[in-house]
């Protein structure tokens, strides 16, 4: 089997222009059957200690998405708006014949035996803005947050077309007028935000992602607000979810799960250098850029955590035991999440999945007990033990190690880390998508919001936002 280590080198180099910066030129199938995203809905809760899982299976789908036959959405969150990472379209500003919508199964680029068999990509998409981050930051956090470019206001973009939706609002494909280049602004509705109690959580999104700077996270670059919805101005990261790919390609091979894997790894073992749990791991989560890696996005769930925390929040297959339980818990339950994505990966499904129930899945998730199918291999399905474990003095990423326990172990043997942290290695997968036309190609069609944005008068919310 071909490792991560073989794959050809490669530098990409991409933008990290702020929407107000000037104009420049941009050069085999699951055992479970798939089911769609509708059924993948998710819960949130705000209680604590005293909270009861049976409060979850009562909550209403929030811009849900199906697992392969799992129902994992986020236990919602004010994030639970676009609750697609983000999702798709009408036409972009300059139409033009794109490619297929149904992208060719992973199988079809990559043979499962031949890791080196990436599929060149004649055409690189412009990439959005990301963070200009060279050096492997793995112990140690920035020492202060990042500045955001700044505020900006609705007459900074021209809006093309619903990415993706929720209950909370959408998220838009726009363009900057100042550089033509485009980004991917949310937009909360402030009147669903405060209904379903997730002022905080919003908040907290913004704050967290003003905080980071990391290539496999998703860039903020400002925020703004009107009277009566909130504004997120984001990258636009062209390739799709990778739960779309997932889906059509039924499930990885084990190199390709593993190189995807790794970077969200990489990612994670970021956040927690720096007290952040992420909460919401899931593919419905992880976009591709024009190159094909990982962006994580949606940080709703979000919450800087030293020591501890009770928040019963996440995506039914994809909850800890001990979040379950209504116990608290630490960033370990990260790693029990990356484990549920490494088998979802490498089998088209989650280990807890029963019939699309939530309290089925609690019950599984709470027995604990995870068939592994034969084709799994047994570096991978050692790895997932170790990760899929309830005991929290055996769960790799939780003991004295931390994530270098998880990123030393066997599975990982070939991955050059420093080399995957700068993307100086070719993904398995590159999105057939154009460069710098706003090709949102990979993402689904919704119908476009009818109401106005950018309305004045009172606004009785405004206090409650301080940060937009």
């Amino acid at each position: 089997m071909p490792s991560l280590g073989f794959l050809k080198k490669k530098k990409t180099r991409d933008s990290t222009d702020s929407p107000t910066s000037p104009v420049k030129d941009s050069t085999t199938s699951p055992i479970f059957p798939t089911t769609s995203k509708t059924q993948r809905a998710s819960v949130v809760s705000k209680a604590s200690t005293k909270t009861n899982p049976d409060t979850l299976a009562q909550q209403p789908a929030q811009g849900s998405q199906a697992s392969a036959g799992a129902s994992h959405k986020q236990v919602d969150s004010m994030n639970s708006q676009p609750q697609q990472a983000y999702a798709t379209p009408q036409a972009s500003p300059e139409p033009y014949q794109s490619a297929s919508h149904n992208v060719p199964s992973i199988q079809n680029l990559i043979h499962p035996t031949n890791a080196n068999a990436a599929p060149a990509s004649s055409q690189q998409p412009q990439q959005p803005a990301k963070p200009a981050n060279g050096a492997l930051q793995t112990a140690q956090p920035p020492a202060q947050p990042r500045v955001t470019k700044g505020k900006y206001t609705l007459q900074d973009f021209a809006i093309q077309r619903t990415l993706g939706t929720g209950s909370f609002g959408r998220v838009h494909l726009v363009q900057s007028k100042h550089n033509q280049r485009y980004y991917a602004v949310k937009v909360l509705k402030k009147a669903q935000v405060v209904k379903m109690k997730q002022v905080e959580h919003t908040n907290d999104e913004r704050r967290m992602l003003q905080q980071v700077k990391h290539p496999f996270l998703i860039t903020l670059w400002g925020t703004f607000q009107d009277s009566k919805n909130l504004y997120m101005v984001m990258d636009f990261v062209e390739g799709g979810e990778l739960f779309s790919l997932l889906r059509k390609s039924q499930r990885f091979p084990n190199p390709v799960a593993k190189f995807y894997a790794a970077e969200v790894t990489l990612a994670l073992d970021y956040l927690h250098a720096q007290n952040i749990i992420y909460r919401d791991l899931k593919p419905e989560n992880l976009l591709l850029d024009r190159h094909g890696h990982l962006k994580i996005t949606d940080f709703g769930f979000a919450k800087e955590v030293p020591d501890i925390t009770w928040t019963l929040c996440g995506t039914p297959d994809y909850l800890a035991p001990e979040v379950v339980a209504s116990k608290g818990y630490n960033k370990s339950v990260d790693w029990w999440s990356l484990g549920i994505l490494i088998f979802e990966m490498l089998c088209g499904f989650t280990p807890f999945w029963d019939g699309g129930s939530p309290m089925k899945i609690y019950e599984n998730i709470l027995k604990g007990r995870v068939k592994y199918p034969p084709y799994i291999h047994p570096d991978a399905q050692d790895l997932l033990q170790k990760l899929i474990t309830p005991d929290l003095t055996k769960r790799l990423g939780n003991l004295h190690g931390g994530s270098k326990d998880v990123m030393n172990h066997p599975w990982f043997a070939e991955v050059t880390w420093e080399r995957l942290q700068k993307k100086d290695i070719d993904a398995p997968y590159v999105p057939p998508v154009r460069a710098g036309v706003g090709d949102a190609s990979q993402f689904d069609k919704y119908p476009e919001e009818t109401e106005a944005y950018g309305q004045t008068g009172e606004d009785p919310h405004g206090p409650l936002f301080l940060d937009f």
